[in-house]
């Protein structure tokens, strides 16, 4: 199958994906009130609830994926230090926090270190976020600066620049060219994992969603209207990230 097939295939794919899903999401309510009647407990007062849970289901997914990028970041150039100092302990970092699980990762920072520090609910889980995907995303960076000849960064230091300005200014920002999918597939794993920041009594779509089924018992009707938004959501980040690649795809 051709590149051209391919992209043809996968655009196809994600509009009947996204199609079907704003269908679900509209009809479920539609179909209540003008077909089976307005009913306490139904669709339509979900929908209504939705809209806070996408806040902060988003919210954590931006501010969760700068943090591991900012994260990542660092640490992969720790990993390419040539100093022991600085490139043993950021390797034992990305060793231990892929080691432990993210849920596990949420209840020590809100939990077990919220008995030495205060922290919101939030902040928490945007550094739990941020420490476990940025473990991740370091490899990524690494990988991607591995993968720039290192001919570009001699060429520069050859006019002039030290070190650092080669990183920044020549290497650097043809890694982030090549390491757009990866980054783009960690967020969309974010996204999806948000949903454990329930657990933090964070009113995400999760937290809506439970607290919703449990008043009216509604459990079918409820997680079905979950699960159609996430992927909704997924589906719609899925094709930004897709655009950002096309747009910056190397030449």
């Amino acid at each position: 199958m051709t590149n051209a097939s391919q992209i043809k295939t996968q655009n196809w794919a994600w509009n009947l994906a996204v199609i079907m899903s704003f269908l679900f999401l509209v009809y479920l309510p539609a179909n209540e009130v003008f077909i089976a009647k307005e009913q306490s407990g139904g669709y339509m007062e979900l929908l209504s609830l939705l809209p806070s849970g996408v806040f902060y289901t988003l919210l954590v997914t931006l501010l969760g994926s700068t943090s591991a990028i900012i994260v990542g970041l660092l640490v992969g150039l720790g990993k390419l230090s040539e100093n022991p100092f600085i490139r043993i302990p950021v390797s034992f970092y990305t060793e231990v926090l892929r080691g432990v699980p993210l849920l596990v990762l949420l209840f020590y920072i809100y939990y077990a270190l919220g008995e030495f520090i205060h922290m919101p609910a939030l902040v928490a889980a945007v550094a739990g976020f941020g420490f476990s995907y940025g473990a991740y995303m370091a490899d990524v960076f690494r990988a991607g600066i591995e993968a720039v000849p290192k001919e570009q960064g001699e060429a520069a230091r050859s006019l002039g620049m030290n070190e650092k300005q080669a990183m920044f200014q020549v290497v650097l920002p043809q890694a982030l060219r090549t390491i757009i999918p990866a980054i783009g597939n960690q967020t969309l794993g974010m996204l999806k994992d948000t949903s454990l920041v329930s657990v933090l009594a964070i009113s995400d779509i999760l937290r809506v969603g439970n607290e919703y089924a449990t008043k009216h018992f509604n459990y079918f009707e409820t997680y079905t209207y979950v699960a159609l938004t996430y992927l909704l959501l997924t589906l719609l980040l899925a094709r930004g990230v897709q655009n950002l690649e096309s747009r910056y795809r190397p030449v």
